[in-house]
């Protein structure tokens, strides 16, 4: 955890024997009994903050509040630098309605000869709450002792470095690992740029019985995505892309044309790709075995599934068994298998869902996370440039035409040159915004101000001076961010 935006608070933390975080409307934690409670009072008090994952934070601030006493604290500055390590001791949490800010606080006794800087920058330590790998612990207590010591936080689940579930899990992929548990079948859906598809990989990964979602970095995580992928017939995790043309005979079974000897055509019954997943499925049962579906709103969903919109059910599969209406064959979805759906919303909205097909899956919103790209590049926060202008597309577009953090990264980390900024404004960003004002220079000077757009068109400078004009007009304060 940073104690304060550049750890700006962690001289009087460190004197103290706490750590504080902010959003102090909301008043003292031990207020609220449960993240619907909290969730509805973090809505009433940061109404101009825009989009943010709410009940993501929700379910953080209740884990701070739950911390039990011995759970271990990494006190950080930025991405490569550790302060100091800490314990909670049995005074636990605690609000300081008398502080001017960060009045949430838990009692902690400060190790300092933990301090030092990363020798590789963890990535994820840029958003208030965060997790400490296996692989990140070991280098900081350079074997001195154990990882985070897990105990019971929020809701009977496992406390880590902040009250993590399942200790190394983000809780990203922890929502999606409870909905799997419970539905068996996810949608994960959100404006262009979210990480909806790597969260699904990620979640795969946790399942699949794979420690961690970063996997102590993105080579390892890469080549355990890899192996994940191998694309043989029994390969535990398969993608494939929904589009307007897919059919039944490409997700079940059908007829489809092959070249016979002398050049012909027949047509042939084809298992598609759920039923291949399937019979891998069946060899395996003490496996589990994922389908990935990129765009899944894209297609037909009720043509696509047909009967199977039934057997998906956590209570029928296994147990209902149906004649498959082309081959005839007897058919039932095994246990052991999780499909995971990414959906666009600037697409389509999540509302167009057929209600059968909705009732059988779970849906988990993967929204704008602006923390991601904190920092400054020249005169410009980029976390709070993609706050601000997401509240304004709110305002004048609706929330499904959000923008989402992947915008404004290079290698899962926030771009930090002039040049990559006008890259990325000028070849992703503007673009989207144009088509979703449809074109309309009113509503574009409403979302970028004038000096950035002009008669119908866009105003093109240098990188430097599209710094200067970003800052100028969206120069929100890290109060605005309310944390």
């Amino acid at each position: 955890m940073s104690p304060g935006e550049q750890a700006r608070l962690w001289p009087e933390c460190r004197e103290q024997g706490v750590i504080r975080v902010g959003w102090d409307a909301i008043g003292d934690l031990r207020e609220f009994g449960s993240d619907d409670e909290l969730v509805a009072a973090l809505e009433e008090a940061y109404r101009s903050m825009g989009p943010t994952p709410l009940r993501k934070l929700a379910r953080q601030l209740l884990r701070f509040r739950d911390l039990p006493a011995g759970a271990r604290i990494v006190a950080n500055r930025g991405t490569s630098e550790v302060l100091a390590v800490g314990l909670v001791t049995p005074d636990g949490y605690g609000y300081a309605a008398e502080l001017p800010e960060y009045r949430h606080q838990v009692a902690v006794n400060w190790d300092e000869s933990y301090a030092q800087k990363l020798s590789v920058p963890a990535r994820g330590w840029v958003p208030t709450f965060n997790n400490v790998s296996p692989a990140q612990w070991t280098e900081i207590s350079g074997g001195r002792g154990e990882g985070p010591r897990p105990g019971p936080a929020a809701g009977g689940e496992t406390a880590g470095s902040a009250g993590s579930l399942r200790g190394e899990w983000p809780d990203a992929v922890a929502e999606v690992v409870r909905a799997a548990e419970r539905k068996g079948q996810i949608v994960l859906y959100g404006p262009p740029g979210t990480g909806k598809t790597r969260l699904a990989l990620s979640a795969a990964l946790a399942m699949s019985g794979t420690d961690g979602s970063e996997m102590g970095g993105r080579e390892a995580r890469a080549a355990a995505v890899s192996e994940m992928l191998d694309g043989d017939d029994d390969a535990k995790v398969r993608m494939t892309t929904f589009h307007p043309s897919l059919g039944y005979e490409d997700f079940v079974e059908g007829y489809k044309p092959v070249v016979v000897e002398g050049g012909g055509l027949a047509l042939d019954l084809t298992d598609g790709v759920f039923l291949r997943v399937c019979t891998a499925a069946r060899k395996a049962p003490r496996s589990r075995f994922f389908l990935i579906i990129d765009e899944i709103n894209r297609a037909d969903l009720s043509r696509v599934l047909g009967e199977l919109v039934t057997l998906l059910e956590r209570d029928k599969r296994e147990h209902v068994t149906v004649r498959l209406p082309v081959s005839g064959r007897p058919f039932s979805v095994p246990e052991n298998i999780v499909l995971i759906g990414t959906m666009n919303t600037a697409d389509r909205s999540v509302a167009h869902i057929d209600a059968a097909v909705r009732r059988r899956f779970a849906f988990v919103e993967v929204p704008p996370e602006p923390a991601q790209v904190e920092g400054l590049v020249g005169p410009l926060n980029l976390s709070t440039f993609l706050t601000e202008l997401n509240r304004r597309i709110v305002e004048h577009l609706g929330a499904d035409h959000c923008l989402g953090h992947a915008h404004l990264l290079a290698d899962d980390l926030p771009v930090d040159s002039p040049q990559a900024v006008a890259d990325a404004f000028y070849q992703d960003l503007a673009p989207q915004l144009e088509d979703s004002a449809a074109g309309d220079p009113v509503v574009l000077r409403r979302l970028l101000g004038d000096d950035l757009v002009r008669g119908h068109g866009f105003v093109v400078v240098e990188p430097e001076e599209l710094l200067v004009r970003l800052a100028k007009e969206f120069g929100a304060t890290e109060a605005t961010l309310g944390g």
